[in-house]
């Protein structure tokens, strides 16, 4: 998987599943910046609310990685990413640009 790839993460011990674009992948773990995946059509929903939340950035240790995929369509299935881009018109990595700049100044 590349870097900046947009992924779905499986963790076990708790059970998890974070989708989010993946920042860094070693052999100590991988960092993503997204969110749990049971959060995802809340804040979908909550776009453009002054209630709209952010993604966190989060390491988590390879022994805790299940596994990772990338965020694909699967046959007539939307892939997360692209319901994200229907319902916001961007991209997850324009959307994350758009906001590093915005915090940024």
């Amino acid at each position: 998987m590349k870097i900046h790839s947009t992924v779905l993460v499986i963790l076990h011990s708790p059970r998890e599943k974070v989708w989010g674009q993946l920042l860094d992948l070693n052999p100590a773990g991988v960092t993503i910046h997204g969110l749990d995946l049971n959060a995802f059509d809340e804040w979908l929903k909550q776009w453009g609310s002054e209630e709209e939340g952010g993604l966190a950035t989060v390491f988590y240790p390879l022994h805790r990685v299940e596994r990772m995929e990338l965020d694909e369509p699967i046959g007539d299935i939307p892939s997360l990413e692209q319901r994200f881009q229907q319902r916001t018109h961007l991209t997850l990595a324009d959307y994350l640009q758009t906001r590093r700049k915005a915090t940024n100044g």
